[in-house]
């Protein structure tokens, strides 16, 4: 009798995977919290003429009880700060291709939610910023001297008050940062490295982020309370019943912000902000990241979910197929004992189920991405709208592909190509619960969102049978011309009610009826960016790329290691598979901006790996190639493949390529 897994088992094995990572990088950055605020005192405190006198106030406030406090109060907020980072990580970043699918992430409740969050954080760490600096920064309120009457009443400290006010507007600039820069985007190293490595050799990048942005955040914020600082200044102190001294001189004029020791005591302090934050980042990247072995076969029944076969197939939880890539890549060129497990029969029956389910699952996933591909280059060749699938003579040969895949022993049929093209949130809508599911909510486009640009309703939802973008393209003398390449489709598109006939189409507006301003301008915001188009189409390219490591070295290695023959049943699928996805990527390559550089960005804790993922797929799938090839040489003449992928692997054997 099989004995069935429950989901909890499953669900276990992944908290003790992923959790506890997140808990000790979360317990790392708690136990680097009294170097950072050491660092911050010595700084704060220092003096350049009285070194004795500064080391020793230095260690005074060190084990004052003040600090010791504060110190609490900065474990509650790294706490905070490891929750969101567990909350809110993506393995897919999310690309808004339109500059309203950006401003609708940035106001979305849950972002509100996080900005809010970081903005009282900041304030909190600013006020234990103050009060450790002392002097001037330390309380709110301070006693004043009425000229008048000359009565002591209580004054607002505006220097406090400045600082706070930093506090919580660097916390606003660290969410809005992390949706722009995708700062919760993790990627995984393309050459492993041991954790505490990998930490010394980013922990510059970490300080020199933290006081740039620092920097930054104090110049932008000093202009900001220089034209609205006298709104919360005068609000809080009538609200607080607090006189404003005015034998001070008021900090938002040009000679208040002009204090050398105020913008040095705000850098400082927004450097250790930044720092405690990054810091945080730095060590969940690093944990999640690290490579896990899972594996291939169990001698025990109760552990055949954590198998690498059946982690491949997992559907709920993203990072572990991620890991299982990660780790299949690895195997394959650096585990001889593991690969002869992949390569092994079952006992008893003798049937190759383990070569059968990673194969299964790595030519599932290059298939989709062809599919994807050709989907996008029949939009971009019918002017952004999508053509006749029967029509295209890629879909044909992606379509032989799947069926060469189909018709393997124990492979599965990959989708064909009628399916819609696809975001990369939907990369792993078959296997990770689909776009809306938990993993992949917050950073997937809400087509449902009133901010969601109509290009991503069109990306993602299926097209109506009685719309004039299914089936055969229209006539342009029929129905008017869609718009320009890379813009988002038309507002017939877009409404949920069927599309007139081709018939009832109305004819275009003459040429003195310009739009409206309004209309004009939501045109503007709804115009795709070509570059972040194309970032969005090879967003998830990672475990593209993993699956072509890990199936070109087990393909290579079994010309010597395969005893039983398992991966000669399966070698003209992959090959089939290999090539046409090649010739998909060719074909992108030449499309407009496609081969364009991104353009470098400043120091920033924003992971840009993803910008140059196309560059990174294309290189690995000619390796890949080329590993076969040069593996079994004139061997491959007998595999039986088309001829027209014949060609193509003889430019390969012949180093034209």
């Amino acid at each position: 009798m099989i004995k069935m897994f429950s989901p909890k088992q499953n669900c276990w094995f992944i908290r003790k995977v992923v959790m506890w990572r997140a808990v000790a990088s979360i317990a790392w950055s708690v136990l680097l919290l009294p170097v950072t605020t050491a660092v911050f005192v010595l700084l704060s405190r220092f003096r350049l003429f009285h070194p004795i006198q500064w080391i020793s106030e230095c260690i005074n406030l060190l084990t004052a009880s003040s600090t010791i406090f504060s110190l609490v109060l900065l474990c509650g907020v790294v706490l905070i700060t490891g929750l969101f980072n567990l909350e809110f990580y993506t393995l897919v970043p999310s690309i808004p291709c339109s500059r309203m699918a950006l401003l609708g992430t940035v106001l979305h409740p849950r972002q509100c939610v996080h900005s809010l969050v970081y903005c009282s954080m900041g304030m909190l760490v600013m006020w234990c910023a103050s009060v450790t600096i002392g002097g001037r920064y330390s309380t709110l309120g301070i006693p004043c001297r009425q000229s008048e009457s000359g009565e002591v009443v209580t004054c607002l400290n505006e220097y406090h008050l400045f600082l706070l006010l930093a506090g919580a507007f660097m916390g606003y600039s660290h969410s809005f940062l992390g949706v722009v820069q995708n700062m919760y985007y993790v990627s995984f190293q393309p050459i492993q490295q041991y954790k505490y490595p990998r930490f010394k050799g980013c922990l510059s990048m970490v300080v020199k982020c933290s006081v740039i942005q620092s920097l930054y955040s104090a110049r932008n914020f000093a202009a900001l309370y220089f034209f609205f600082g006298y709104v919360p200044k005068t609000w809080i102190s009538s609200t607080l019943h607090m006189q404003i001294d005015s034998s001070l001189q008021p900090l938002d004029s040009l000679t208040g912000l002009l204090d050398s020791s105020l913008l040095y005591h705000l850098s400082i302090s927004g450097s250790f902000l930044y720092f405690t934050w990054y810091l945080s980042v730095l060590l969940f990247r690093i944990y999640v990241t690290e490579a896990f072995s899972f594996p291939v076969q169990s001698t025990f029944t109760e552990d055949a979910e954590q198998c690498l076969p059946k982690v491949l197939a997992e559907t709920n939880s993203l990072v572990m197929k991620f890991l299982a890539l990660q780790d299949l890549a690895l195997l394959s060129q650096h585990s001889l004992s593991r690969r002869l497990e992949v390569f092994s029969l079952s006992q008893p029956g003798g049937h190759p189920h383990n070569w059968n389910a990673i194969s299964r699952e790595c030519l599932s996933l290059l298939s989709e991405l062809t599919q994807r591909l050709v989907a996008h280059q029949d939009a971009v060749a019918s002017n952004g709208r999508v053509k006749s699938q029967s029509g295209s003579s890629d879909t044909r040969s992606a379509s032989s592909s799947s069926s060469v895949v189909s018709g393997t022993e124990d492979i599965a049929d990959t989708p064909r190509l009628s399916v819609p093209l696809r975001t990369p949130g939907s990369v792993f809508r078959s296997s990770v619960g689909g776009v809306h599911s938990a993993l992949t909510a917050p950073f997937t486009p809400d087509v449902d969102s009133p901010f969601s640009s109509p290009a991503i309703r069109r990306l993602v939802g299926q097209q109506e049978p009685r719309s004039p973008w299914f089936g055969t393209v229209q006539s342009p003398h029929v129905m008017r011309r869609g718009p320009k390449l890379w813009s988002a489709s038309t507002e017939s598109q877009s409404n949920s009610s069927p599309p007139a006939s081709p018939a009832t189409v109305p004819s275009p507006p003459a040429a003195d009826q310009k739009p409206s301003f309004l209309a004009q301008w939501l045109q503007n915001r709804r115009e795709q960016l070509p570059e972040a188009s194309i970032q969005a189409l090879f967003a998830d390219s990672q475990a593209h790329i993993w699956a072509l490591q890990g199936l070109s070295h087990l393909v290579a290695a079994s010309f010597s290691e395969d005893q039983f023959g398992v991966v000669q049943t399966t070698l003209p699928s992959i090959l089939s598979c290999l090539v046409v996805l090649l010739e998909a990527v060719d074909r992108h390559f030449k499309l407009p901006h496609a081969s364009s550089k991104p353009l470098r960005t400043i120091c920033s804790m924003g992971d840009s790996t993803y910008k140059t993922l196309r560059f990174a797929l294309r290189a690995t799938l000619k390796t890949a190639i080329y590993k076969i090839t040069t593996s079994f040489g004139e061997h491959l003449n007998a595999v039986n493949i088309s001829t027209e992928h014949r060609k193509r692997l003889q430019q390969f054997l012949e180093f034209k390529e």
